[in-house]
């Protein structure tokens, strides 16, 4: 008898939710989840994107897409897009847990530690874990209350995993202004980490695989110094492209994972195991 390995990748006939959806990387996943078969929900906060990428996927892929505006920081929020998703698809399988957000005030997201303001960090938080929280809770409790399992994937930072080198911020620029990874972030995507190894074990008796994916740096509009400082850290030798995320996702996403749960898949060129 032939097995059809390749075939544990499909996602025919899935749902999957993907928050941060019309980001530079969300559109990538989304984009991904559809060509391997599922229906998507493209969940951010900015309507007007989210509604182009459900475009593209439907004008693109044999899936169906919706838009669905939802800010993940308010409990609220999140519980109306996980209706609205379960009134139109029936079902939920797939959560790409990927919304994560900077400032409204890139002043402040920036300054220095020792000047960090508590209201800044606590906006962070509220977006960068807490939202990973809700949305969690509220799609996990649809997958339990369904009794046919489910894949749960969160997103989280190479600076979740470990510090970041800060003389690569010399000279640097991102969309024209001087750059660095505030503290903030680095704990809030930590804290990612540490909400998925939990997650795996409280939800492995309903077959709710939860993991990790942790990219590293990205290319995305960073200036040439930031990108040449960074690529000399990278055992590759570079930064990396949004479409190099979406195999793991993939991965984790469909049964070719079914044994895997509580894990953290880092994608950085190498710059871990320097």
């Amino acid at each position: 008898m032939r097995n059809s390995y390749f075939d544990r990748f499909r996602l025919d006939g899935k749902t999957a939710i993907v928050t941060g959806g019309a980001g530079i990387l969300g559109t990538h996943f989304c984009c991904g989840l559809a060509d391997a078969g599922a229906n998507i929900a493209v969940v951010d906060i900015d309507i007007d994107k989210a509604r182009e990428v459900a475009e593209i996927i439907n004008n693109n892929y044999a899936s169906k897409a919706i838009a669905i505006q939802c800010d993940v920081s308010s409990e609220e929020s999140v519980k109306e897009m996980v209706s609205q998703v379960v009134s139109v698809f029936k079902e939920i399988h797939i959560l790409h847990n990927n919304a994560a957000g900077k400032s409204k005030n890139l002043e402040a997201f920036f300054q220095e530690f020792e000047e960090y303001q508590l209201e800044q960090w606590k906006e962070i938080m509220s977006i960068n874990l807490d939202g990973m929280f809700l949305v969690a809770k509220y799609v996990g409790k649809e997958m339990k209350k369904q009794k046919k399992g489910g894949s749960i994937i969160q997103t989280s930072s190479i600076y979740g995993e470990m510090a970041p080198d800060q003389r690569i911020y010399e000279g640097s620029n991102y969309l024209g202004r001087q750059i660095n990874t505030p503290a903030v972030y680095s704990a809030s995507k930590a804290g990612v980490i540490g909400l998925t190894k939990y997650l795996a074990t409280y939800w492995a008796e309903d077959n709710i695989r939860v993991n990790t994916i942790i990219p590293g740096g990205v290319e995305s509009g960073q200036n040439k110094i930031f990108i040449e400082n960074y690529s000399k850290r990278i055992p590759l030798g570079r930064m990396s492209q949004p479409e190099e995320m979406v195999g793991a996702l993939l991965f984790l996403a469909s049964e070719a994972s079914s044994y895997v749960t509580g894990q953290s898949i880092i994608l950085d060129g190498g710059l871990n195991a320097w």
